[in-house]
């Protein structure tokens, strides 16, 4: 760990050398000496942590990549650059529809011509692109007869027109968009509406429309569920949420196509059983080696690589373990060569890399021994303590196939992205909101940005789907 040119660990080393020539010293300064070095190797690692070494989100790092000094040469260099697209950028064109909603002709104006005879041989066409967003007001006026005997006959309503005035699908699908897609806030929406369209939404108003959309969801969460039970590949991953000042966990098992969450105040098995798909799942499990999904044996395991180069980077960075940067530098070796051939290795240059992968354990395991079992206090039990860079080392040794199940399936990814990208909108909603105010509210959000991502991934945008949706029919999702 390097601090302002400053090698915190080697300067540490040299300290606790200089202590064991020490005979001199109170047992209670070798103590507090000893408590002073435990708190400075602890602060310097956590100073050294931040998203390209660690799970922390690039949001909390301050210095590196991730965040450049205002006066660095990167930022000198932006602001010498032109306004708009730079060299090198694809950039994207407007093109014109062959269907236009409306023609306006223009004819020439011929006061400003010499007189004459003139035919019309064809147009210029030029388009304009624009929205129209208005309230609209629909009147259902049913007719009345009577018969000679005084009886009276009144035509049907269209169904679901039961008010004399109601909200009409395409303003609820319109809230629900605003509320779980674009996560503005109840009172944003209420003031959205009222100075947009001069329509009085009440908040009761809005949390109505969302719960009508996750009862009208029921059924397509048991479709979502059928698909990722039969589907070779599903990513699973969990984050903590705020519920009313609680810590509640949203669960969320995917793959290209499908997407479910699921909040639940537990983090391990009881949450997954309940989603209903990991217990009945047979094929291949992506997830961040969360040791609960292991309980889940009907299915094989991969493991996210992109958590192994983080913690490679951080202990070769942070405890100079240089067995560690060699394996970073082979895991992406071994990547970069599965996207060459196509996804997936053949059995001759995966033999080769998972020799060369046990070779470099093997030496890793020199640099980075176990803790060494004859050193255990009287009295202690259990497994003994390991390091950081050991609990990484012992993890790529036991579970070799996992970690490169992703070179001889061509099926798994390096990584489980596909898991934490469908979890990312989570933390968003947190940022923005701080908490969910009621688990049912959590439950809402999950279950409508199921529907959302799910026709996402297919090509359905997401206020179509929820057109659909209040329509009482779901887009047409065949993968």
């Amino acid at each position: 760990m390097t601090i302002q040119g400053l090698n915190i660990g080697q300067q540490i080393k040299e300290i606790e050398k200089a202590l064991q020539s020490e005979k001199n010293l109170s047992p209670t300064m070798l103590a507090m000496i000893k408590m002073l070095i435990l708190i400075v190797k602890l602060l310097s690692n956590q100073k050294g942590l931040n998203s390209h070494n660690s799970s922390k989100p690039p949001s909390t790092d301050q210095t590196g990549s991730n965040k450049k000094n205002k006066n660095s040469d990167d930022e000198s260099d932006r602001n010498k650059r032109n306004p708009g697209g730079q060299n090198g950028h694809k950039g994207t064109t407007l093109k014109q529809t062959q269907n236009p909603d409306e023609i306006k002709e223009l004819e020439v104006d011929r006061s400003t011509i010499a007189t004459g005879k003139y035919t019309v041989i064809g147009y210029e066409k030029r388009q304009v692109i624009d929205i129209s967003i208005k309230k609209i007001v629909t009147e259902y006026q049913a007719q009345i007869l009577i018969d000679e005997n005084g009886l009276r006959y009144v035509a049907n309503f269209p169904e679901g027109i039961t008010k004399a005035v109601q909200y009409g699908n395409a303003l609820k699908a319109h809230s629900v968009y605003m509320s779980q897609y674009q996560l503005l806030p109840y009172d944003r929406m209420k003031e959205y509406f009222h100075n947009e369209f001069n329509i009085p939404l009440s908040t009761a108003s809005i949390y109505s429309f969302n719960m009508q959309a996750y009862n009208k969801l029921e059924p397509f969460i048991d479709i979502v569920k059928q698909n990722l039970d039969s589907s070779k590949v599903v990513h699973a991953d969990e984050t903590g949420v705020n519920v009313k000042g609680k810590l509640v966990w949203v669960h969320v098992n995917s793959n290209k196509y499908w997407t479910y969450l699921l909040p639940h105040k537990k983090r391990g098995y009881l949450a997954m059983e309940k989603m209903g798909v990991l217990p009945y799942f047979k094929g291949v499990l992506c997830h961040d080696h969360w040791k609960t999904y292991y309980k889940f044996i009907s299915c094989l395991h991969a493991l996210c690589n992109a958590h192994h180069l983080r913690e490679l980077t951080c202990s070769y960075e942070q405890y100079g373990m240089t067995w560690a940067n060699e394996m970073l530098k082979l895991l992406l070796k071994i990547k970069k060569s599965v996207d060459e051939f196509g996804g997936v290795l053949n059995k001759k240059e995966s033999d080769n890399y998972t020799k060369e992968y046990r070779q470099l354990l093997a030496k890793a395991d020199l640099e980075c021994p176990a803790p060494d079992p004859n050193k255990r206090k009287k009295g202690q039990r259990g497994r003994l303590k390991r390091s950081k860079p050991r609990n990484l080392l012992e993890r790529l040794i036991n579970y070799e196939s996992d970690v490169l199940r992703f070179m001889v399936d061509v099926d798994v990814p390096f990584t489980n992205n596909q898991g934490e990208n469908d979890l990312r909108m989570t933390k968003v909603q947190q940022k923005i909101s701080g908490c969910f105010r009621s688990f049912a509210g959590a439950e809402i959000y999950c279950r409508v940005r199921s529907y959302i991502g799910t026709c996402k991934k297919q090509g359905v945008s997401s206020s179509d789907a929820l057109r659909l949706l209040f329509d009482d029919t779901y887009p047409e999702l065949t993968k």
